[in-house]
């Protein structure tokens, strides 16, 4: 039986519960102390069917089989040099996950720039720069179930976004039949999104409500 932790993750379409994790906050437990941001970009993957996936047609390794794994769990997956984290939606063997594209800075704030070696919104605004600065350098994490793990998200602690801008995904292959297809959310105008223009930053509020 499902915890109501894990039913969060699944039981709904996968873009519903990206929609929903923005502004909810990822924690990070260090020997430093806790380390943390509020989710404001993310990227739905739809399992077996969606070509964008690491599960497309089938496929299935050793690398990607903490995708099968029970709704909540980390998919800790190294690209390009850089490590991602992807969060496990749906039932188990429904290989279906949601990258976190990008946070914005809110808990031990300091360490997260030492991390990265740079301030301003470089430092949480891509998939591999949010887990740099979160101090991740390997995959031991991957395939832990978040509610009991040191890299978490708070589902009681959030920011309620202003807008949800949805756009395709970034850095996928455009030719794949789902290249083109809307599965990106993010909050409009928080400057902690990939890719943002400074123009299209809200500076004041960073896209949050209230």
């Amino acid at each position: 039986m499902l915890t109501k932790y894990q039913q969060f993750f699944t039981g709904r379409p996968t873009v519903e519960i990206a929609k929903d994790l923005l502004g909810k906050l990822v924690k990070y437990q260090t020997k430093s102390g806790i380390i943390g941001g509020y989710i404001v970009e993310t990227e739905a993957y739809l399992g077996e069917k969606d070509s964008a996936s690491h599960a497309f047609n089938g496929r299935r390794t050793g690398y990607s089989e903490s995708l099968y794994g029970m709704p909540g769990n980390i998919y800790l997956y190294q690209i390009r040099g850089h490590y991602c984290f992807d969060i496990v939606v749906q039932d188990a063997e429904e290989p279906q996950g949601i990258l976190l594209r990008g946070i914005e800075p809110a808990l031990n704030i300091d360490k997260m720039i030492e991390n990265r070696h740079m301030s301003g919104v470089n430092i949480t605004n891509g998939p591999g720069k949010l887990v740099q600065a979160l101090g991740i350098h390997s995959r031991d994490l991957d395939g832990q179930p978040m509610e009991t793990s040191p890299l978490t998200v708070d589902l009681h602690n959030y920011k309620i976004p202003g807008e949800i801008a949805i756009s395709a995904r970034i850095g996928v292959n455009l030719k794949g039949k789902d290249g083109l297809s809307p599965r990106r959310f993010y909050v409009k105008g928080n400057p902690y999104v990939s890719n943002v223009k400074k123009q299209d930053m809200d500076l004041e509020c960073h896209g949050w409500k209230g």
